[in-house]
């Protein structure tokens, strides 16, 4: 059985070209760029080349980039090296729907002293920037909002936010992870000070991420060692895999435009279909401001996991919008923050696309999601009845 993979805001697939340059660099060229000798030295160049291959794709200067491990680490790098670079500020702005690697940190800098406001969200996962513009002081060290939503796709408004941070001196960083491209982008005309990528989100392999920081922004490296990265993150650098996501990006930004209006297309065909086809769904998120892969739809009166396990049987793999684990029902904080209703947040259904997603494989989940969808809800003793089906979610959240 063959897999179609509608997944690709957790992970992509390595493009095969991507592969073929990184293989001679961990078979044969194994040196330490940062060794006098030739063998070693010669990497220093293909790693120049690849991060002038990143930069492209996000309109940076190739000085502005920082090689990262991940998202994560990218994350944390950024947010305490703008507090360590203004020490006498205290604030922080984020939003209550960001990825953990920010959410985690804020939490336990809010043990250490630090106050932490955390933006609301409508109904279709937006912002209110008069929030925004009423929670900035003189005390806001840094505003850390992600580009794009992982879950819903909702896109925010970068520059609008970024000319409100400017205006109070705050530093203002975005997790872009789930952005970079497939939103075209230019530092050079931002008003972003650092922006956290990831390699797996954009067919280069995992393990390998970058941290745009524009020149002249005060930056305290989060790892400490030797002299790698002009100071900014030690370590032995991951030659392998930074080669990777050079030619990742240069890919990308190759198809950028062509693959996000061909996702969309695959993107809106799924979703209007389904919607038609299935009574008692509906789309959460904002319907215009989208990420162009990503549809996260809820299907009342049954559980998301129950969903995935029967797509899992017919090789289709997507994810559920609820962060449930082993005995618990809670549901996930982003479609919480959004006050969706119990019956749409444990029955909704992340499906997000990439170049490689075929007309065939959005015909298929198509074809077998109203027979899944209506044999679930038909063992469901609470089909058509919200006050039932709340008050059994409430008893097992008691419980849970």
């Amino acid at each position: 059985m063959s897999v179609i993979y509608l997944d690709n805001n957790a992970t992509t697939k390595v493009d095969p070209e991507v592969i073929d340059l990184m293989l001679p660099y961990l078979r044969d060229y194994y040196g330490n760029p940062s060794s006098m000798h030739t063998f070693g030295g010669q990497l220093g160049k293909a790693v120049k080349i690849a991060r002038q291959q990143l930069a492209a794709l996000i309109g940076a200067d190739e000085s502005e980039i920082v090689y990262t491990s991940c998202g994560t680490e990218g994350d944390n790098a950024a947010i305490r090296a703008a507090l360590l670079a203004q020490p006498e500020k205290r604030h922080i702005i984020t939003t209550q729907v960001e990825h953990p690697a920010v959410l985690n940190v804020c939490k336990q800098l809010e043990t250490q002293g630090y106050n932490v406001t955390y933006l609301s969200v409508n109904s279709q996962g937006q912002l209110d920037l008069n929030e925004l513009e009423a929670s900035l002081t003189g005390n806001t060290a840094l505003v850390t909002i992600m580009y794009a939503n992982n879950e819903t796709g909702t896109i925010f408004p970068i520059e609008q936010i970024g000319l409100r941070v400017k205006e109070y001196g705050a530093l203002f960083h975005v997790d872009a992870v789930q952005a970079v491209g497939k939103i075209p982008m230019n530092m050079k005309n931002s008003t972003i000070d650092m922006l956290t990528l990831s390699g797996h989100k954009i067919h280069a392999p995992k393990g390998i991420g970058a941290l745009y920081v524009r020149r002249g922004v005060r930056f305290r490296p989060l790892l400490l060692g030797g002299h790698q990265e002009r100071g900014r993150r030690a370590g032995t650098e991951n030659v392998p895999s930074i080669i990777a996501l050079g030619r990742a990006a240069e890919l990308e930004l190759l198809h950028l435009e062509e693959a996000t209006t061909r996702e969309r297309k695959l993107r809106d065909r799924l979703e209007q279909t389904l919607l038609a086809k299935i009574p008692d769904c509906e789309v959460n998120g904002d319907p215009t401001q989208r990420l162009p892969n990503t549809t996260n739809i809820g299907f009342k009166y049954i559980e998301g996991e129950a969903i995935l396990l029967s797509l899992n049987k017919y090789g289709i793999c997507a994810s559920s919008g609820s962060a449930c684990t082993s005995g618990s029902l809670e549901p996930s904080h982003v479609l919480r923050a959004m006050g969706l209703p119990y019956t749409t947040l444990h029955g909704s259904i992340r499906f997000s696309l990439s170049r490689y997603t075929t007309e065939a494989e959005i015909d298929r989940v198509i074809e077998v999601m109203p027979d899944i969808v209506a044999r679930l809800r038909a063992m469901s003793p609470f089909k058509n009845d919200d006050a039932g089906w709340l008050q059994s979610q409430e008893q097992a959240l008691a419980h849970s």
